[in-house]
């Protein structure tokens, strides 16, 4: 015997409500004509390790965007606020500070952050970086969706490339 169940419409709005639930609740960038933002593509992120007691750190990255963008800031769980910052030489004295408007990303080409220039700050560390831990980092920017890295803790590569702290 066969037996022929139709659902009621409180069980159709149910399902649909509990398939609703599943879908992310914040929309994806889209650009000005409506279509995904376009990528940016992170390379070699790394970090610097701090010393005890210190409440900032400097990370690199290496960036590549498909479309002119900016690097804004990110965020990490290691440190209360990531900054994008700019180290320079003015009148003979080096200098650093945030680059409040963020920093260009030309479309295709790539863009190094690295000792002695331009650079992610950690502010408020949570915890010193220590060589050979690896801390996730989630990069903004003004149109592409935000990027995480993974960034190994390691000192400078080559010689001559530390230019102070950061």
């Amino acid at each position: 015997m066969m037996i022929k169940s139709t659902p009621t419409p409180a069980l159709m709005i149910a399902a649909l409500m509990g398939l609703a639930a599943c879908n992310p609740s914040s929309e994806p960038k889209t650009d000005a004509e409506g279509g995904q933002a376009a990528a940016v593509v992170a390379a070699d992120a790394w970090c610097r390790p701090s010393p005890n007691g210190a409440k900032a750190g400097g990370c690199y990255v290496t960036l590549t965007a498909a479309t002119d963008d900016r690097l804004t800031g990110g965020s990490t769980p290691r440190a209360g606020m990531v900054q994008v910052h700019e180290m320079k030489t003015e009148n003979g004295m080096m200098t650093m500070g945030e680059m409040a408007q963020g920093l260009p990303l030309p479309a295709g080409e790539a863009v190094a952050l690295a000792p002695g220039g331009t650079h992610l700050m950690l502010m408020e560390l949570t915890a010193p970086l220590v060589a050979g831990e690896t801390v996730p980092l989630t990069l903004n920017f003004a149109d592409a969706a935000p990027v995480t890295v993974q960034a190994k803790v390691r000192q400078p590569s080559a010689a001559g490339t530390d230019h102070g702290a950061h």
